[in-house]
């Protein structure tokens, strides 16, 4: 063996041993970035609610396609344990806050969101949910607020934003005011397309779109909501891919929290089956696409949920509650497509938003501030 094959082989050898963030820079190469982002979370949604769908499933998940995967720590400003609206900050701000507060710091200092730095560098925005498009998850990407519960006040800030996307419940808070006010026509001159069914939703197919399909919170999965989070996240990415500098859109599956509160197992695996389903699609838009990074974990884990027994053939989950409440245990995140190597480890809940601002090449600038106050 020559010495010139030797130091060919020795070459080769000290590459592979390489982590990828060496390779990179042995090749002088940027990782590719996402043209878009799509935020998946699955509210109160642990390891255990994961594999509750999983079994329910017979074995199929469809998160399992995310190769890239780690846990994300949930903690808030001002608990061990956190609630939707602390946990939504930290997600959409990178800052902790207390329980209870939407994207105001503990001292009560406006902070601004990703949707809100996406949509002032030109990126369509959307949000969906399986609750009240005014509920914390949703809200706390919208609203600056010290009270998850004031929501005819957070109904308020949605007139603040040109957000393009906004699908679910919670007709009342914006139709049925105390202050008699109905701010759906502010909507409309805003030239907002309103509709109140899945049906309208369906038809419609450019511009904006503010679809207020309930009253008050959808219905649970098993009561009528049927089908809704798969057909409502395929409507915003249809409606936000067009953009071209990309776009930024948080869906999440509600209710996966309430049947963690309610100690109801039937509630939760279904609620979690959903969710699942919903990933699918949106994963399979992501596979085709291929300028699309999709991440899912869960704000918290509610209820404290384990699996006491069960079977992957009849997809029977038998469970078991340690609360009522969240927990603070650790959740897992799983990542697919351009950038998804960022989302491994053991990471904070706030350092997401940080990984996304980078992956968008957006900035963190005062004439943001700015911009959104006038």
């Amino acid at each position: 063996m020559t010495q010139r094959i030797i130091i060919a082989i020795l070459m080769l050898a000290t590459i592979s041993s390489c982590s990828p963030k060496q390779v990179n820079e042995i090749s002088n190469s940027e990782p590719v970035k996402p043209k878009n982002i799509i935020f998946m979370i699955g509210d109160g949604m642990g390891v255990s609610e994961v594999y509750a769908a999983l079994t329910a499933k017979k074995g199929e998940l469809e998160m399992a396609r995310c190769k890239h995967t780690g846990f994300v720590k949930t903690y808030a400003a001002d608990n061990y344990i956190t609630d939707s609206a602390a946990g939504a900050t930290a997600f959409a701000t990178g800052r902790k806050t207390d329980n209870g507060k939407l994207s105001l710091s503990p001292q009560l200092d406006t902070l601004n969101t990703i949707l809100e730095y996406a949509e002032f560098n030109g990126l369509g925005t959307g949000l969906v949910a399986t609750a009240k498009i005014t509920h914390a998850t949703p809200a706390g990407y919208i609203a600056h607020n010290p009270s998850r519960n004031n929501y005819e006040e957070i109904a308020l800030d949605f007139l603040k934003t040109d957000v393009d996307v906004l699908l679910g419940g919670g007709r009342n808070n914006f139709e049925k005011r105390a202050d008699s006010v109905n701010l759906l026509d502010q909507f409309r001159a805003k030239n907002y397309q309103i509709v109140f069914d899945t049906a309208g939703m369906m038809d419609v197919h450019q511009g904006k779109l503010f679809g207020l399909l309930w009253e008050d919170h959808p219905p649970k999965w098993k009561d009528g909501r049927d089908d809704f989070l798969s057909k409502a996240s395929l409507k915003a990415i249809e409606l936000l891919n067009p953009f071209e500098k990309g776009f930024f859109l948080m869906i999440e599956g509600s209710q996966i929290d309430w049947g963690g509160h309610d100690n109801d197992t039937e509630y939760l695996v279904a609620e979690a089956v959903d969710f699942d389903n919903a990933v699918g699609e949106v994963l399979d838009f992501a596979q085709q696409d291929g300028e699309t990074l999709v991440v899912i974990t869960a704000d918290h884990e509610t209820g404290g949920f384990g699996i006491n027994g069960g079977s992957l053939e009849t997809g029977e989950v038998i469970g078991g509650f340690t609360t009522g409440n969240h927990t603070s245990t650790m959740v897992p995140m799983f990542a697919y497509g351009p950038g998804a190597e960022e989302f491994m480890g053991v990471i904070d809940n706030t350092d997401i938003f940080f990984k996304f601002m980078k992956l968008l090449n957006l900035k963190e600038e005062l004439k943001v501030n700015v911009e959104l106050s006038e």
